[in-house]
């Protein structure tokens, strides 16, 4: 809410600015350094032809060996700057004409693998020394971002950054406003539970009557990711779409097509949701992904589930699971070594912890993000979140902004009298 206001407030009084959540952010920085990285092996293909060509110059062989080692230097000097260039893309892009960011507004900073962790130093220290303004938010102090001691000594250069140039501020409260809100009484009920008869012919009704408001129509569709992939939406209907637990966090699936539906959807119906522990980690950590992206998209959510929203996840009763799973965005290999190997060593680079990957196999961080999950999950109940709906999701905005184009659009044409 405080990001939502300072930003709102920003609005028409600075002409560069950028607000982005965490997994936008790690999207758009990968498919940036993917572009970036693509160009430079193209143009390296390209120089080692320039290489051979010097190499057949009637010079001293000294002199070419010379040119030769200048070429290879500039290679490599273009590689290790991907991501200050990638930093570059969220400043001022004159070249594309588009707007980059004075003040870069970051919702949520996390270090959840080892990709984030290089990613968000490289990038904010670069911004932050060319005099952009960062503010940002996080469930936890900068300190404490890297519970697993990832890459600690590139984590431990990032906090330093950032304590040079920010100020931490702690808002912090041992009170669930959210809970307190959502004790106002609502005309429908938006979270169906425990899996029997009665709850499943409810969520049934409530598909009908949501559906009819939009046209009653239900189609099958195909909505785009990114990097050229696409999800199959089974049911749709007008901005409504539903799907089951399984299909949405049951499969390699991710960010990407959570942010997919959210801009695709207002309304999102799940069914079939499990209570959840670490025998389904993998599962979980989707299902809190996908809670995240519905929440800052400002969705309609419909649930239902075998249990309460407070009992969903039932931590480590199970024991302590680790899944490998939960490593697919980082690199196959870190360092020449294994994923395996690197869990079994406790470290990921130079510097890591062996009591780094506590946290990861007890579960803890699923834990703690869990309690934000459930949270959201109680807000996104409440009739203030609700209302807000109809004005705050992407598809009501680009609404909202193509009617008063129009309207701008039919008064300049209007003869003047």
């Amino acid at each position: 809410m405080l990001m939502d206001m300072f930003y709102s407030a920003t609005e028409g009084i600075l002409k560069h600015r950028r607000r982005f959540h965490f997994h936008e952010a790690m999207l758009e920085i990968n498919e940036r350094m993917h572009k970036i990285w693509k160009n430079q092996v193209e143009e390296k293909s390209s120089q080692s032809g320039i290489s051979s060509w010097i190499m057949n110059l009637p010079f001293d062989t000294k002199v070419k060996e010379w040119l030769a080692a200048e070429e290879r230097y500039k290679q490599e000097v273009q590689m290790k700057n991907i991501l200050p260039a990638v930093a570059d893309k969220f400043l001022v892009d004159r070249r594309a004409d588009q707007r980059g960011a004075s003040i870069l507004c970051f919702d949520e900073i996390q270090t959840v693998d080892v990709f984030a962790v290089v990613a968000l130093s490289g990038i904010v220290s670069r911004l932050l020394s060319t005099g952009t303004v960062l503010v940002a938010t996080s469930n936890r102090a900068p300190k404490d971002l890297n519970q697993d001691g990832m890459q600690w000594e590139i984590f431990l250069n990032f906090i330093s950054k950032l304590e040079q140039h920010c100020d931490n501020v702690l808002i912090g409260s041992e009170i669930d406003y959210r809970r307190l809100v959502s004790k106002r009484p609502i005309d429908q009920v938006h979270y169906f539970w425990p899996l029997d008869s009665i709850t499943l012919e409810e969520f049934e009704k409530m598909w009908c009557e949501v559906t009819n408001q939009f046209g009653g129509r239900i189609t099958s569709n195909t909505i785009p990711v990114m990097f050229g992939r696409t999800l199959e939406v089974c049911e749709s209907c007008n901005g409504v779409a539903r799907f089951t637990f399984d299909y949405l966090c049951g499969r390699p699936v991710g960010a990407a097509d959570y942010i997919a539906v959210a801009n695709n959807y207002h309304t999102i119906f799940i069914s079939d949701i499990p209570v959840m522990s670490m025998r389904i980690r993998d599962k979980a950590r989707r299902f809190i992904t996908l809670i995240d992206e519905l929440y800052n998209h400002h969705c309609c959510l419909f649930c239902s589930a075998a249990a309460s929203i407070d009992d969903l996840f039932q931590g480590t009763e199970e024991g302590t699971l680790f899944d490998l799973e939960s490593f697919q965005f980082e690199t196959e290999i870190e360092g020449g070594k294994l994923r395996r190997n690197v869990l079994a060593e406790g470290n990921v680079g130079s510097g890591g912890a062996p009591a780094g990957i506590i946290s990861m196999l007890s579960g803890q961080e699923e834990i703690f993000a869990f309690r934000r999950a459930v949270s959201r999950l109680i807000e996104m109940q409440t009739p203030s979140y609700l209302e807000g709906v109809h004005y705050l999701h992407p598809s009501f905005q680009n609404q909202y902004q193509k009617s008063e184009n129009d309207h701008a659009c039919n008064l300049q044409s209007q003869p003047s009298s």
